[in-house]
C-alpha cells in the first residue's frame, strides 16, 4: 500500500504522470464496471406460439405425431452413385501435405469408392430404423424426433432427457451412447427415456420458410416438443449447437429443467473475456495448473480457432452460396464434413496421413451421418443456423450474461477447440454440481466415447436428483 501511495505521488508531479494516472484510473474503472457493476439484461420476450412455416400451413396445424421410417430409396441410391462416379478429377494434394489444407484429396478417393461400392444402403437403413422415429408439426415446422423408452422394473422411475446434436452431426452420434443411457441399474431408482430429435433444417425435421430461427428460437421450438410430448419437468444435454440451444432453455424456462448437461460449454460474455485475456500475462491467476495448457498461450489457442473457424464465417454470412455447391456435389459433401470429424477429434490429425479417421470412427459411422444431410438434402438449410444466430439480433440479447439457477453439470474433453473454466461458468450457472476433465476425447464426444459420455450423464441426472430433493423441488 506505501509502494502504491509513493508511485502514486511520483505520477503526480508531472503534467505526463498526471495523464498517465488518469488512464489507469479509467482502465480500473472499466474493469471494476465489468467485473462487478454491470447488471445482467433482461430475459427477452418469448414467443411460445412464433410461427415458422408458410402462412398457408397456419390454417391446417396438426398436433399428431405420426410414426417415421429412414427410407434410402433405389432412386436416391442410384443418383448418389452416377455422382460420385460422374465427377471432375480431383486436385493431387501438395507433397508432404496430409490434411493440413483441408481433406487430402487422395485419401477422398478411398471413401468414396467405399460409398458408392461397399456401403450397404439396406443394411444402414435398417440399423437407422433399429429405434423408433417420430414425426411432429411444431410451430410450423416438421420435427423429426427419435424417442427410446427403456424396459424396466417395477419400483424404477422413467425420466425424460432431451438429446441434442450440433452441426455436421445428427441424430446419428448418439446411437452407441442410446444402450448406455438407457439401461436399467440395480444401483439407482431411474432409467432414462430419451427425445433426441433432428434440429430444425437438420436431416428430417424441415427448415423455417423465413429468416429469424436462431439458437434462442429453436429452445422454444423444443420446448414446445417436450410438452407435445406430454413432459413438462424434464433433463437437457447438449453439445455443438445443442450445447447453446439447451443453455438457452434452461435460461427461458428455469422451472421445467431438471439439470443441464453438457459436453461443450462456453461462455463469451465481456467479463468471462476480459479476465481471459488477463490471464494471458500471469495464467495461474485465471486457469488450474491441470488444464492451463488447453487455454493458454493464447496466440496458440486464438491462431487454432482462427485456422479451424473458416468454415463458421462462410456459413454465418453466405451459407446458401456453399449450399449449392455441397448440395450438388456429394464428392464435395463428403470433403467438407468428414474434414471436421478429423480436425475437431484431436487437431493433431492434421498432420496425419490418413486424418486418423478410422483410428475413432468406422467408415460406416461417418457415411451414416452424411447419409443423413445427403438423403435429405438438408445441408444448406442447417447451415443457415450460423447466419440466424451470430448476427446483431442474437449477440445483442447477451443470453451468456444472464444466469440460470438450474443445476449444472459439465464434461469438457482434452480435445475439444476451446476450454472454459470453471469459474466462468459459474457466472452463468451458479448451481454447478460437477465439472468432470477428460483427458481424452475430442468435439463428437457421445459419437467417439458413448459409454464414458453416458456414464457422465447418468452421474449428472443422479446428482440433480439428489440437489432438487435437497433443495426440496418438485420434480415430475
Amino acid at each position: 500500500m506505501i509502494s502504491l501511495i509513493i508511485l502514486v505521488g511520483f505520477l503526480l508531479r508531472s503534467k505526463m504522470g498526471r495523464l498517465i494516472l488518469a488512464v489507469l484510473v479509467a482502465l480500473a474503472s472499466v474493469l471494476i464496471y465489468f467485473l462487478y457493476l454491470r447488471s445482467p439484461p433482461p430475459l427477452p420476450e418469448i414467443d411460445l406460439e412464433e410461427w415458422w412455416g408458410t402462412e398457408l400451413s397456419k390454417s391446417k396445424q396438426d398436433d399428431s405425431i405420426k410414426p417415421f421410417k429412414v427410407d434410402f430409396n433405389e432412386v436416391m441410391i442410384k443418383d448418389l452413385k452416377d455422382r460420385l462416379r460422374d465427377r471432375h478429377p480431383l486436385a493431387p494434394p501438395l507433397k508432404g501435405v496430409a490434411f493440413e489444407y483441408g481433406f487430402n484429396s487422395k485419401q477422398l478417393e478411398g471413401w468414396l469408392k467405399y460409398w458408392a461400392e461397399e456401403y450397404s444402403f439396406k443394411e444402414r437403413e435398417n440399423f437407422f430404423n433399429n429405434y423408433p422415429h417420430f414425426k411432429t408439426d411444431i410451430q410450423g415446422l416438421s420435427i423429426h424426433f427419435v424417442r427410446v423408452t427403456p424396459e424396466v422394473p417395477p419400483g424404477v422411475e422413467v425420466i425424460p432427457l432431451l438429446l441434442l446434436h450440433g452441426w455436421p452431426g445428427s441424430v446419428r452420434e448418439f446411437y452407441e451412447a442410446i444402450p448406455y443411457l438407457t439401461s436399467a441399474s440395480r444401483d439407482r431408482d431411474f432409467a432414462l427415456e430419451l427425445i433426441i430429435p433432428s434440429l430444425p433444417g437438420y436431416g428430417f425435421s424441415s427448415g423455417a420458410k423465413r429468416p429469424g430461427l436462431g439458437a434462442d428460437k429453436v429452445a422454444v421450438v423444443f420446448r414446445n416438443l417436450m410438452h407435445r410430448l406430454g413432459f413438462k419437468k424434464y433433463y437437457i444435454q447438449g453439445g455443438d449447437w445443442g450445447a447453446l440451444i439447451t443453455s438457452c432453455m434452461a435460461t427461458f424456462f428455469p422451472d421445467e429443467v431438471l439439470g443441464y448437461h453438457s459436453n461443450m460449454p462456453f461462455i463469451m460474455s465481456p467479463k468471462v473475456t476480459l479476465i481471459t485475456l488477463i490471464g494471458a500475462l500471469y495464467p495461474p491467476l485465471v486457469v488450474g495448473s491441470n488444464v492451463q495448457d488447453r487455454m493458454y498461450p493464447m496466440l496458440e489457442k486464438y491462431a487454432n480457432i482462427i485456422e479451424e473457424t473458416g468454415y463458421m464465417h462462410i456459413q454465418s454470412t453466405k451459407p446458401d452460396t456453399i449450399g449449392v455447391a455441397l448440395s450438388d456435389s456429394p464428392t464435395g459433401l463428403a470433403a467438407y464434413i468428414l474434414e471436421k470429424f478429423s480436425t475437431w477429434t484431436q487437431l493433431s490429425n492434421r498432420k496425419a496421413t490418413d486424418g486418423a479417421l478410422t483410428k475413432q470412427f468406422s467408415r460406416d459411422q461417418l457415411l451414416d451421418n452424411l447419409m443423413v444431410y445427403w438423403s435429405s438434402n438438408s445441408i444448406t438449410t442447417s447451415m443457415r443456423l450460423y447466419a440466424e444466430t451470430f448476427n446483431k439480433r442474437y449477440l445483442g440479447l447477451g443470453l451468456e450474461e444472464i444466469p440460470t439457477n438450474v443445476p449444472a453439470w459439465f464434461i469438457q474433453a482434452k480435445n475439444e477447440l476451446t476450454y472454459t473454466p470453471i469459474w466462468a461458468l459459474k457466472t452463468k450457472y451458479p448451481n454447478i454440481i460437477n465439472e468432470t476433465i477428460l483427458d481424452d476425447g475430442g468435439h463428437f464426444l457421445a459419437f467417439q466415447l458413448p459409454e464414458i459420455f453416458s456414464n457422465d450423464v447418468i452421474k449428472a441426472i443422479q446428482s440433480f436428483r439428489a440437489w432438487h430433493k435437497n433443495n426440496k423441488k418438485t420434480e415430475l
